[in-house]
């Protein structure tokens, strides 16, 4: 799918008509053994169904259904995953002296038109022999994906990548709301959203539900298109997802959005049949 040697297209400008970051187009398998993958597939789907359990409650479930496993590894395999439990404790990290923590400001705010909120998170997407994290960037009224990106680390570009192409694509948010994972905390992130005039949410530490509506993307997502489909490799694990985003954008209507489809709750349109739109 990317040429390295194209005449005419860099690299660069490849991966971004694809919507993929340079870091996938390199990927590799990762370096864990089939069990661990099978481990990490297995938390990635108890996770979904309960995301309070830390190392520990995941480790008796393991357990359970006759895995061997010691809390160590499954405390080692989730923070992998970029999984963190949910429930209340003392923050007792000091935060990245470049990365403030602003405050969340959803709080009893009434989210009644699209482009009011912008909302963004990352989640691990399991593959037959490694694994990816994707980046999406949500209009919160609607539902409507706006962009996303897959990479093969945890690092910020590829947030950041997806982050300049919504803000290119569609008009700007008053807000963008976040939790407060290291690449939205990250000063190459926040500034493009400074520089945007946009204001600034994070979640509470810890407060999965300040963030509620990416959260039932994830689960949508994950039991329709990735745990049906075991990708072999990055570019077919990003014709998959492309595939279900189409479809969940153009064609699934949504109870809260009086049946309308994502696209058509953006727009301002009323119900109708299904219509290929691509933004």
């Amino acid at each position: 799918m990317v040429e390295p040697g194209h005449p005419r297209l860099s690299l660069v400008r490849q991966c971004r008509m694809l919507r993929i970051s340079r870091s996938a187009v390199y990927y590799k398998p990762i370096g864990e053994s089939a069990e661990n993958l099978l481990l990490m597939r297995l938390i990635d789907e108890q996770f979904l169904d309960t995301p309070f359990y830390g190392a520990r409650q995941m480790t008796r479930f393991l357990r359970r259904l006759g895995h061997a496993v010691g809390r160590k590894r499954i405390r080692r395999l989730m923070h992998r995953m970029g999984l963190e439990p949910i429930y209340r404790k003392p923050n007792t990290s000091a935060p990245h002296p470049e990365h403030r923590i602003y405050p969340y400001l959803l709080r009893d705010l009434e989210i009644t038109e699209p482009n009011q909120v912008w909302c963004s998170d990352i989640t691990y997407i399991p593959m037959r022999r490694g694994f990816l994290y994707l980046v999406v960037i949500m209009d919160w009224f609607s539902r409507k994906i706006l962009s996303w990106r897959l990479s093969n680390s945890m690092d910020a570009d590829f947030c950041v990548a997806a982050l300049e192409e919504a803000l290119a694509r569609f008009p700007k948010p008053k807000i963008f709301n976040t939790d407060q994972g290291s690449q939205f905390t990250s000063v190459d992130f926040t500034d493009v959203l400074k520089n945007a005039g946009v204001e600034i949410s994070m979640d509470g530490r810890g407060r999965w539900r300040d963030n509620i509506v990416v959260e039932r993307l994830w689960r949508s997502l994950k039991y329709e298109a990735v745990y049906l489909n075991a990708y072999e490799t990055g570019s077919e694990c990003r014709r998959g997802i492309g595939a279900w985003i189409e479809l969940y954008n153009q064609r699934r209507p949504h109870s809260s959005l009086d049946d309308r489809t994502p696209r058509e709750a953006y727009w301002r349109l009323p119900r109708q049949g299904y219509c290929y739109e691509a933004a």
